[in-house]
């Protein structure tokens, strides 16, 4: 199989003017799966959403997919996909040894998607199918009896088609992100959450990571019938492919700790308060005077004005209440 190169645009790209991918596909003529699949293949370049939303297309892109040779009818058939019975047929060969093709690992899917009854129906790209049959290396693999060593995988049970598609969809997702914690994520989506929180031990960090995993893609509850199919394809299973998942998580996390570190919360300042006998004279009304001995029920019936010390003196009702609030105020 013949393999395309593929570049993106910069961050940077995003202050273009840009298009949700919706509207791209629309102004391209194309069905929201050939959209999609030219995206993840790098046939139409997408930029990051400057306010952290879904890439997003821009304008100079879709006039170069328009003005590229054989829009749209011979671009679009570049990226057909087909599923079993069709992809036979381009490669001149029976349905049965085309799956075990496929099962051995000798063509890789390029999407999938459940059936009214819940079966993984596998799609692969049609030009690829035709590469594979026209090169002479393969001819072998499409007459005559399979290798000793192929039969003896699949009567094993072989079956490496979901191992190929997590390994082609983790590079279409890293292919579309510049950030290094989103790559990392990228990395963490194909592993199980208990994978996740041994190299992740920070909670912090782990929520980030799962925060800016990619969108998944079941479209029913996770712990549906269906759902549960779709995590087991894209969730790592063989040990190989979780030890190759698990060190590059560890060197992603690595190069994004160095960029940035992941957001925490900002902690709550506690307000700091000190015994009644530490507190400071209140500044407006200084230390509380002495009041001295009782001075008995003639002079306290006396006008406070005509009080001899007034200020030393016994307290008027209302200065005895404006103490006492401004005690409480102080407590």
């Amino acid at each position: 199989m013949t393999g395309h190169t593929i570049t993106h645009e910069p961050a940077e790209t995003a202050a273009r003017a840009t298009v949700a991918q919706s509207r791209a596909a629309r102004e391209l003529g194309l069905k929201r799966g050939e959209f999609e699949l030219a995206v993840m293949l790098g046939r139409i370049r997408t930029v990051s959403d400057a306010a952290g939303g879904r890439r997003r297309v821009t304008q100079e892109e879709i006039e170069r997919v328009r003005a590229g040779e054989g829009f749209p009818e011979a671009w679009v058939e570049r990226i057909r996909a087909v599923g079993t019975t069709e992809g036979a047929a381009i490669m001149d060969i029976t349905t049965a040894r085309f799956t075990r093709l496929t099962r051995a690992g000798f063509v890789t899917p390029v999407k999938f998607y459940l059936n009214r009854y819940r079966a993984v129906v596998w799609l692969y790209l049609a030009e690829e199918l035709r590469q594979f049959a026209q090169s002479e290396v393969n001819a072998g693999l499409l007459t005559g009896r399979a290798p000793g060593t192929i039969r003896a995988q699949l009567e094993a049970g072989v079956d490496l088609r979901a191992r190929n598609w997590r390994g082609r969809h983790a590079g279409a997702m890293l292919r579309q992100s510049e950030d290094p914690w989103e790559r990392a994520a990228a990395v963490a989506s194909l592993l199980d959450p208990v994978q996740i929180a041994e190299i992740i031990k920070d909670p912090y960090e782990r929520a980030y990571v799962h925060r800016l995993m990619p969108e998944s893609l079941a479209q029913s509850a996770p712990e549906s019938p269906a759902g549960r199919i779709i995590q087991k394809i894209t969730t790592a299973d063989d040990p190989d492919e979780i030890r190759w998942l698990r060190a590059n998580l560890t060197i992603g996390l690595s190069q994004a700790r160095g960029q940035r570190p992941a957001p925490r919360p900002t902690p709550t300042p506690v307000p700091r308060t000190e015994p009644d006998t530490l507190l400071s004279p209140d500044p407006d009304t200084g230390p509380d005077p002495d009041p001295g001995p009782d001075p008995g029920p003639d002079r306290e019936a006396l006008p406070l004005a005509q009080l001899p010390g007034a200020v030393m003196g016994p307290r008027a009702p209302e200065q005895r209440g404006l103490l006492k609030w401004l005690r409480r105020r102080r407590a």
